[in-house]
């Protein structure tokens, strides 16, 4: 008896460790959790000039909902964007919707079929916009997980609402994020103010369209430039303001003491132009024909002129235009100035007296910005005013 009541006890004892054990060895089999997957390309659309995003999502390799969101050029070769964003009915292999194009207002008809191909999908069907007709025939697909398609999506604006200094970004260059229902009223609010509005910055890009927001990019004397972005920042719809990339090449800049260059409490731009004009002047074996600063940008046109080099028995004449741009090298007040110097710009013509020989200008094949030669007249201008030149290895001022 008393050994079946010590078996007894024992059983008790090990019934919760065996229950556990048996929770361990069967789990409950996870239900169906849904994904969302991604494809950002589909051949053939608009003449392959379409920006294609379809979301998917699905449970297990069953799609549950899909959207397909197309931005494209309004026209044929035309900067301008249009887009529409379907909601698709799924029925086995078959995607189909209708829409309505965000700014033009054309009808939009989908007809797709869906296929999977190993690790790819194919796409084919129809896709009308207003009287046109696109033909699917997509093959090779891969689709992306949310992760990775919100690590491609990410923009960076470039703009710097309080930068330590204009080492990273210009002076000049003013960057205004607005959301897209206030940008022209923010635009005709410019008008008659002295500065320039990038043309480029106009076009609505298919990430504006889908953001909801577009980025002005503008140029203004730096001495306003603190000003004007206050002033933005409070203005109806702006979302961010602040400097920006621009004309500065840091390659062709120098720094040095503003205070043998400062007037009160202002540059003295005569006096600037003056010593930079005789420099210049003497490194380039040329005579000084105007300098004039731009009341929209401040930046400082500079004209030279000296005899043509390739028919000396014609007398042509080389004139030489070079841009600079001066402001304090950060926001704010600073014991240091920045001089920016462009690449000479040269042409050559005939002012002799009478008639004239026309001249044509061959396009050259110049990569844009690269650097020509200026006779060591970034080396002189440093040497006139006991300036630092930028180390781009080291990233810091020699």
């Amino acid at each position: 008896m008393r050994a079946v009541l010590f078996w007894l006890i024992g059983l008790m004892t090990a019934a919760p460790d065996l229950a556990f054990a048996q929770i361990k060895l069967a789990p409950k089999a996870a239900p169906n959790v849904n994904e969302t997957r991604y494809f950002t390309s589909m051949d053939g659309l608009m003449d392959g000039n379409a920006d294609v995003v379809l979301k998917e999502t699905r449970q297990g390799k069953t799609v549950t909902s899909a959207v397909l969101d197309v931005c494209y050029p309004a026209e044929k070769g035309s900067a301008r964007k249009d887009r529409f964003v379907a909601n698709l009915a799924l029925n086995g292999q078959s995607m189909t919707g209708t829409a309505q194009t965000i700014t033009d207002k054309l009808p939009v008809t989908i007809k797709l079929q869906r296929k999977p191909t190993g690790d790819t999908f194919e796409f084919k069907g129809q896709i009308s916009v207003g009287q046109a007709v696109t033909e699917v025939a997509s093959s090779d697909n891969s689709d992306l997980s949310e992760k990775e398609f919100k690590d491609n999506q990410t923009i960076d604006d470039g703009i710097h609402a309080a930068p330590k200094d204009f080492t990273t970004v210009s002076p000049e260059s003013i960057g205004v994020r607005l959301k897209l229902d206030a940008v022209l009223e923010f635009l005709r609010a410019l008008r008659g103010q002295d500065l320039e509005v990038s043309l480029n910055s106009l076009t609505v890009s298919c990430d504006a369209l889908r953001t909801g927001e577009q980025t002005i990019t503008l140029s203004a004397d730096p001495d306003r430039a603190a000003a004007l972005i206050a002033k933005f920042k409070s203005q109806p719809g702006v979302v961010a303001a602040g400097w920006t990339s621009g004309i500065v090449d840091m390659e062709r800049s120098i720094r040095f003491g503003a205070a043998e260059w400062r007037n009160r409490d202002k540059i003295d731009k005569d006096k600037l132009a003056t010593a930079i004009s005789r420099v210049l002047a003497k490194t380039l074996a040329a005579k000084s024909s105007s300098s004039a600063w731009s009341a929209n940008t401040g930046a400082l046109k500079l004209s030279f002129k000296r005899p043509s080099p390739l028919f000396p028995a014609l007398d042509l004449t080389e004139t030489v235009e070079i841009t600079a741009l001066v402001a304090a090298d950060k926001p704010g007040v600073s014991e240091s100035l920045m001089l920016w110097i462009g690449n000479p710009v040269i042409s050559t013509a005939d002012e002799t007296a009478g008639a004239k020989l026309n001249l044509a200008e061959e396009a050259s094949g110049d990569e844009e910005g690269e650097q020509k030669d200026d006779n060591g007249s970034l080396d002189a201008l440093a040497k006139e005013l006991k300036g630092q030149r930028w180390d781009s290895n080291k990233s810091a001022w020699k």
